[in-house]
């Protein structure tokens, strides 16, 4: 119990690492939560710093769900446990205790839990995002989509109901951060990926 207690503690903890503020401070560039869209995220840092710099966050964002997850299948701990230590990770990107609980929306982080949970179910929602993403060029619907059918592609994969309400957790929370750009989707004023931050501030703004 102890040792699962650690695990959840130590996922949340690097969940709450923002990789996307400390690769713009480190590489000189502006705060993504002040730019841009203003999401501490991989999307927003490519508007503010180009792709390098949301490379860098992509990976870092990612290895914060893979990483805790893969400590989980090492200490072989119950289904359960897994789905918590999920969680943990994904909900310290959104709600960081390291940044006053301002954090990102999740679909990187989201997608390293798959990974992390089972190689294919992460290779299936990624070929998702990527299919969205070239067809359509918008981040947000792209990760919307994909993170919509991951519970299936968790239930093909396992069929462990508590990984099942993991993701569906998860996926229900992803689209509440997403509930503006939603609106921006509705409305047809959603930003495209390689928005410049200059459009996607006026956006923000109106």
């Amino acid at each position: 119990m102890i040792t699962a207690s650690l695990l959840i503690l130590a996922a949340y903890l690097l969940g709450s690492v923002s990789s996307a503020i400390i690769v713009c401070r480190l590489m000189g560039l502006p705060d993504p939560r002040t730019q841009g869209s203003n999401n501490p995220g991989a999307t927003n840092v490519l508007r503010i710093g180009g792709k390098k710099a949301a490379a860098i966050t992509l990976v870092g964002d990612s290895l914060k769900g893979v990483l805790p997850m893969l400590a989980g299948h090492a200490f072989s701990v119950s289904p359960l446990i897994l789905a918590a230590i999920g969680l943990a990770a994904f909900i310290g990107h959104l709600y960081p205790i390291f940044f006053r609980f301002q954090g990102g929306k999740g679909v990187a982080t989201a997608l390293g839990v798959q990974f992390g949970l089972d190689w294919p179910i992460g290779l299936c929602v990624a070929a998702v995002w990527l299919f969205v993403a070239k067809v359509l060029k918008i981040s947000s619907l792209s990760g919307l989509i994909s993170m919509a059918l991951a519970p299936l592609f968790v239930w093909l994969f396992w069929d462990v109901k508590a990984l099942i309400g993991m993701q569906l957790i998860i996926t229900g929370l992803l689209i509440w951060r997403h509930r503006s750009n939603i609106r921006n989707l509705l409305n047809g004023t959603e930003n495209r990926i390689g928005t410049s931050a200059s459009d996607a501030n006026a956006d923000a703004d109106r």
